[in-house]
């Protein structure tokens, strides 16, 4: 089984159609995208990655508020959307869903607000809540968290201790990073700085204590020569994991 989780940036716009070839040459199973949106780019991505065989769907989008960003799944499989009464309480950037796969499998996609929100610690609390009472199948918690861990995901100081302590709890609580624990302590980047031009982990999965040593393959695909924005489809790294 493979799956991706990728933030497009701003629906798509131009890039939409060379998203969607992108994401569907890597024939993935389960795809989850953030900053997806109810306009015709992302709609566009969303036709094509069904005609593709991604045919199962369901999004956060509200079409009164068409270009918020929101979250996709698409699956080979049925989905079925799960609420949860301690899950995070924003309707466009947190989507639970149950994969009827060979193996089933429920996915948890998300899209972290920003600091200067107000919600993101909030927000950050009813995940861990989710992880700590999780009672379900295997599942993979996937998206941007704007978070990483203090010295070793920022390429300059950009995360606090809150977010630094908010992963580290994650993995207290069984369900590892799949990057650290397919490659350690070895230093990647997802997002870049367009002034800076310095990197930061934004973007992770976490994993079930179940599947974590069902994991084949873990990369970052940023689908361009370099990470440079003039280059590449989007300004975050796509995560690919092969189960």
């Amino acid at each position: 089984m493979r799956l991706i989780s990728w933030n497009i940036r701003a629906g798509g716009g131009v890039r939409a159609a060379r998203i969607a070839q992108a994401i569907v040459d890597l024939r993935p199973d389960v795809v989850a995208l953030s900053e997806f949106r109810g306009t015709e780019p992302s709609l566009l991505i969303a036709g094509l990655l069904s005609d593709a065989g991604l045919t199962f769907q369901r999004a956060t989008i509200d079409p009164l508020l068409p270009a918020v960003n929101s979250l996709l799944v698409a699956s080979r499989w049925p989905l079925r959307v799960c609420r949860l009464q301690r899950a995070p309480d924003n309707k466009h950037r947190w989507l639970h869903v149950n994969v009827a796969a060979p193996d089933p499998l429920a996915v948890m996609a998300l899209h972290i607000p920003n600091r200067v929100t107000g919600v993101k610690y909030p927000f950050m609390n009813s995940v861990v809540d989710v992880v700590r009472d999780w009672r379900g199948p295997p599942a993979v918690l996937m998206g941007d968290t704007n978070s990483g861990r203090v010295g070793i995901d920022e390429e300059s100081p950009a995360f606090n201790s809150i977010e630094d302590r908010w992963i580290a709890t994650l993995g207290e609580l069984k369900w590892p990073d799949a990057f650290r624990l397919m490659h350690r302590d070895k230093r990647e980047f997802t997002w870049y700085s367009p002034n800076g031009r310095n990197g930061f982990r934004l973007d992770q999965m976490f994993l079930h204590p179940s599947i974590g040593a069902k994991v084949v393959k873990f990369d970052h695909h940023w689908f361009g020569a370099t990470h440079e924005r003039r280059e590449v489809l989007s300004d975050h790294a796509a995560m690919v994991i092969d189960f």
